[in-house]
């Protein structure tokens, strides 16, 4: 069985990364580690806004 961990980058985008890999480039852990299924099921829980951080802060300036 391998082990995952749950990475985010600077746009709030989320993604699993083999757990024993260094992260690629812009992305730091979440937090979460466990199974692929456990880490995707974290992901599926947290992100909710599938937009990049800079397109949700877009719109909410243009709502304001």
């Amino acid at each position: 069985m391998s082990a995952y961990k749950v990475v985010l980058n600077d746009e709030e985008q989320y993604s699993i990364w083999p757990l024993l890999r260094d992260n690629p480039p812009g992305w730091r852990d979440e937090g979460t580690r466990g199974t692929r299924e456990e880490c995707l099921d974290r992901i599926e829980a947290v992100w909710t806004d599938m937009r990049p951080l800079g397109v949700r802060r877009r719109a909410s300036a243009l709502v304001a």
